[in-house]
């Protein structure tokens, strides 16, 4: 399977599929309070897509019943929304993505419910800083294997584990697409990124072991050990220079 090299034509589409996902994600942000329903949280989703004349990339996607997947504490990814109410304390991983005119947007934030822990704040800021760590090594001529230690190390160095069994991808016309992006590896290993390639960058991570567990729903993944758990993610593309975000705000 060949790298695909996007056209200036589909990275400006692709910019605006991530402006979607970015206004999406941040509407979110402001309604994930306690009290409301991961289910609420989905609506809210789909009604800021449609304002905006996008078509949720999740929902149907390999039989996902939801637009957004939305993992609350130790569960990892894939949470299906529910009726559960957050509460106080919680934390919660909001995956989404969007399609615009054939093209695909994917980002995900974690958001804290309320007050939260300190461990858990540290968990949420070291997995946000460590996919900008990762971004910041995600330039042409550069192998995978330097964005994935980039995360590695940050995560690792703050006490944490990265989640191995589950990784980011190339994203364009389909939601996933070569190469994959582990986010653990070898600086100087793996494919080369060159310029105009579009790529999902997504740390995983866990207060303990970096281990998984899926359960009965088919779908959700939550640390073996129960531990807390966050994801960040941003869409971006290589550039001449520093990766351009196409996902941020």
């Amino acid at each position: 399977m060949g790298i695909i090299i996007k056209s200036a034509k589909e990275i400006d589409i692709m910019r605006q599929a991530g402006k979607i996902v970015a206004i999406v994600l941040e509407k979110l942000r402001e309604e994930a309070k306690p009290g409301i329903t991961t289910k609420d949280l989905n609506r809210i989703a789909e009604e800021e897509a449609k304002k905006n004349s996008a078509i949720p990339s999740f929902k149907g996607y390999r039989g996902f019943p939801a637009s957004i997947c939305a993992s609350v504490n130790e569960e990892i990814v894939h949470g299906i929304p529910d009726k559960r109410a957050l509460s106080d304390g919680d934390i919660i991983s909001i995956d989404f993505g969007a399609i615009y005119n054939g093209y695909q947007g994917d980002a995900a934030i974690t958001i804290p419910i309320g007050k939260i822990s300190k461990k858990a704040q540290k968990l949420l800021d070291t997995t946000s800083a460590a996919l900008q760590k990762g971004i910041a090594k995600a330039k042409d001529g550069v192998h995978i294997g330097d964005v994935s230690a980039a995360i590695q190390y940050h995560v690792e160095s703050n006490g944490f584990s990265v989640v191995r069994e589950y990784v980011g991808h190339g994203i364009g016309q389909d939601m996933h697409e070569y190469p994959q992006i582990p986010n653990f590896g070898v600086p100087g290993r793996g494919p080369i990124l060159r310029k105009g390639m579009a790529l999902a960058i997504e740390p995983m991570v866990n207060v303990g072991t970096w281990k998984t567990r899926l359960t009965d729903s088919g779908w959700t993944v939550v640390t073996q050990d129960g531990s807390l758990s966050a994801h960040f993610e941003h869409t971006i593309v290589i550039t001449d220079g520093v990766a351009e975000i196409l996902t941020a705000v």
